[in-house]
């Protein structure tokens, strides 16, 4: 049966899943990995019944998948809200799995994916969000990474560069996403920086114990999102702060920087500062422009020009801002508080709205919401 026979049997496929009890994202990826199953096997061996066959396959890899994520919720639970500082515990099969999902046959970006998809539990359409690429993208480049792997031998894992990855884009989604796996991210990490003593591995360790550090100070009693200029820096965790630049210090001591030991620099000076005001924003830029030198990376050019429009006024900001993509994810949200900075309150004002309708999470909308409710009301007055 050819691959247009397969897609007309889809939504006939996903819609049984749905009546049987699945949620209409998690029928669609069950879907999607017994197509590929039916891809491997059906030219040996074609079924009497494809659309049976397939029901019966994406049903036990809905089940199969809801297992795993039970028990990585259970995994998640048993992990204390504040992980606590020194080694890391024995390597358990999580991470093992993480470097044999990291496969040598895939290219880095597909073993990304993959892991996060198979391993880390993230769904299709949250990795597409990390790497900024549309959804459907994203599961052509999940499915062709099974089929590499389908019938690959899992006895050469892959490189730590690839793991840090894929726990680095874990822990962003734990911390400003709908699923909190922070935590699990940090356990994973301790241990990935003990058992390899790469001096990357201990920059992401450093880089996410400084984020976790202001956890608690991210989101205020109503549930809203509290800017870090806002923070109540007295609800930082001060012993994670430390352990965090402990281990940064010692990572950079090695001379050897990467892009995540430059991230926790970033953190750690936010961190120094007592108030905001006393942010050291000049060298802020500087590790920012390490960096771009490093990376390339659009996301990062865009939080160089809001830290420009800190170090040297906000019209060199919006300058810097100017010369990058206005499609970036919340290019229109460092545009508008680079105009409220530079007191252009209109332009500001309707560009917190235009970006409340983008915003990739409800926390986020909200915050852009009130922005904009904020300067409209002190236009009004």
């Amino acid at each position: 049966m050819d691959e247009a026979r397969l897609r007309t049997l889809t939504p006939t496929v996903i819609g049984v899943l749905v009546r049987r009890g699945a949620d209409f994202a998690a029928a669609e990826d069950a879907v999607q990995d017994a197509l590929v199953e039916a891809v491997r096997v059906w030219p040996r061996d074609p079924p009497q019944d494809p659309k049976g066959w397939l029901v019966t396959v994406a049903w036990r890899k809905f089940l199969d998948a809801a297992r795993a994520d039970a028990a990585r919720r259970h995994r998640e639970l048993s992990v204390d809200a504040e992980p606590a500082p020194g080694p890391g515990e024995a390597v358990d099969d999580t991470l093992r799995l993480y470097f044999l999902c990291a496969h040598p046959s895939l290219t880095p970006a597909s073993a990304v994916a993959l892991t996060l998809r198979a391993v880390g539990g993230l769904t299709t359409r949250q990795i597409a969000q990390a790497y900024l690429v549309p959804e459907a993208t994203m599961a052509q480049r999940i499915s062709r990474a099974k089929r590499t792997v389908s019938n690959a031998r899992f006895n050469r894992p892959g490189d730590v560069a690839t793991v840090l990855r894929v726990l680095y884009l874990i822990f962003n989604e734990g911390y400003s996403g709908d699923v909190d796996l922070a935590a699990e991210a940090i356990r994973l990490a301790r241990q990935l920086a003990a058992m390899t003593g790469h001096e990357e591995a201990a920059g992401l360790l450093a880089l996410m114990l400084l984020h976790h550090a202001r956890r608690p100070a991210r989101t205020g009693p109503d549930g809203r999102l509290v800017p870090l200029a806002e923070q109540d820096r007295g609800r930082w965790d001060t012993r994670m702060i430390s352990e965090g630049v402990r281990i940064l210090q010692a990572a950079l001591s090695r001379d050897r920087l990467g892009e995540f030991q430059a991230q926790a620099a970033i953190a750690a000076l936010h961190a120094d500062a007592l108030t905001a005001e006393e942010t050291d924003w000049v060298q802020i830029v500087e590790w920012y422009d390490e960096l771009v030198r490093l990376t390339g990376n659009p996301v990062v050019r865009l939080n160089r020009a809001v830290a420009v429009g800190e170090a040297d006024g906000p019209r060199a900001g919006l300058a810097a801002l100017a010369e990058l993509d206005p499609a970036l994810p919340r290019h229109t949200a460092a545009a508008a508080y680079l105009h409220e900075r530079d007191g252009d309150l209109a332009t500001a004002a309707r560009l917190y709205a235009e970006a409340a309708r983008s915003a990739p999470n409800l926390p986020e909308h909200e915050h852009l919401t009130r922005q904009a409710a904020r300067l409209n009301a002190r236009l009004r007055g």
